[in-house]
This record gives structure tokens, sequence and C-alpha cells, in this order.
């Protein structure tokens, strides 16, 4: 596939999160429409996108989404049996694939609000140079430098070499922080999967790589952003 090929932009958002309610459309920060409007207004502000493409079966959000004028934004009305939290994440590949016909596909979300456009353009530069060097996908990760555990022991250390190292000197560890995911088309034919066997590890700083899974993420999220420690 030619890096000339389109970057098309696929944003899932499906209605009736269980554990943070409205949260993709629900006023966060001073925004009214919340985090599907930043995450729109950041997708269609990134120069090297070609299209977005939000799949979603909130009414609410087809509505908001008719406001946004021009030919790069692609509404896809999902249907039901794909939009309960039964729904796995390889049907959701499959159907992303579905209606996104070539190019390279750009997996993300609403709720990571702290990725912009210059990160998407800085992901996607970062990508297209990767697969020229052997490279075959991308996928952000917030690196975890600290003593990670299991119940049998220590992971990522040797206590019986030193039982307290410094955290500095620990292997770094990358927490697949789903932000972005970014592949070909041919990936999701031949893996069924968002990447394929070679991925760039594209590392996000700690605020970038918030991901509103809860209530809690939702409020801190936007002290964040009210008291100016993050930008939009």
């Amino acid at each position: 596939m030619s890096r000339l090929d389109p970057i098309v932009a696929f944003l899932p958002c499906r209605k009736g999160s269980e554990r943070v309610p409205k949260k993709n459309i629900r006023p966060f920060a001073g925004v009214k429409n919340g985090l599907i409007e930043i995450k729109l207004m950041q997708l269609l502000a990134c120069p090297e996108i070609d299209e977005v493409i939000l799949s979603t079966n909130d009414q609410e959000i087809l509505k908001f989404a008719e406001k946004f004028s021009g030919d790069r934004l692609r509404v896809h009305r999902r249907a039901e049996e794909l939009s309960s939290s039964l729904t796995s994440t390889d049907e959701l590949v499959a159907h992303a694939r579905s209606i996104i016909v070539n190019g390279h596909i750009l997996w993300t979300h609403v709720t990571s609000p702290f990725v912009t456009s210059d990160h998407y353009s800085q992901i996607i530069a970062t990508y297209l140079d990767g697969l020229d060097k052997g490279y075959d996908s991308l996928m952000t990760t917030t690196l975890l430098h600290a003593f990670l555990w299991t119940a049998e022991g220590p992971i990522n250390y040797d206590r019986a070499v030193e039982k307290w190292p410094r955290t500095q000197t620990l292997p770094a560890l990358h927490e697949v922080n789903s932000a972005a995911f970014l592949a070909p088309c041919e990936i999701y034919d031949i893996h069924r999967d968002r990447i394929g066997n070679s991925p760039i590890l594209y590392t996000l700083d700690k605020l970038q790589s918030i991901d509103i899974d809860w209530e809690a993420d939702f409020h801190f999220a936007e002290q964040l952003l009210l008291h100016d420690m993050v930008k939009l």
C-alpha cells in the first residue's frame, strides 16, 4: 500500500456508557457537547487526515454531527447489534474494515481529549516514516517506570539482585493507552487486528495519555483543562 493512500480516521462512539453516563456528549470543561465536539474538531483540524468516519448509534451524537459541514466527515449509523457493551473489539475491527474501502486506518477515541491535531500530525508522520523502515503499524503507549508485580512476585526486576532498584534503572514497559492505532487496511485483512506484527510503539506523555474510562477520570481531566494544565 502506498503512503500516498488516504489517511482515514475511524471514531467509534457508541451510546450507553455504563461507568460514565453520557460521557461522549455531556458538557466537559465548558464545551457544550463535550468529548465528541472536542475530538471532531481535533481530527478535522489535522491536515494529514483525509476523511473522518464517525460510527455511532447515539441519536444525540448523530444530530450533533449534522452541524459539521464539509465532505471530510462521514457519519455512519451503526447497527444496534454492534453497539452493546458486549460487542468485542474484534467485531469492531471487522466493522471498521467493512466501511473503509482503502487507505490507512487511524483508529482513535473521544476519550483521549488531550491528543490534539498537532499530535495526530506527529503520529502520522512517524507512522509513514516507519513504513519505510520496516514497521507495519503504530500504536500509542505510556511508558511505565514502576515496580510491577503479579501474585508470584516482581515481573520487571530481580529481587535476588537488588530488592528495591532505582525506578530510573527499571526496564521501561509500554502500557497501551488506546489513544491511536494506525495501520494500512491490508493489516485488517491479514491479521483481523488494528496492528500488525511490527508496530511502532509511539510514547505519549502522562497528560496526553489520559483515557476517560471512569467518572473520576472525567472530573480529573476537566480540572486539568480548567486550570490550563493542558491545551486542546
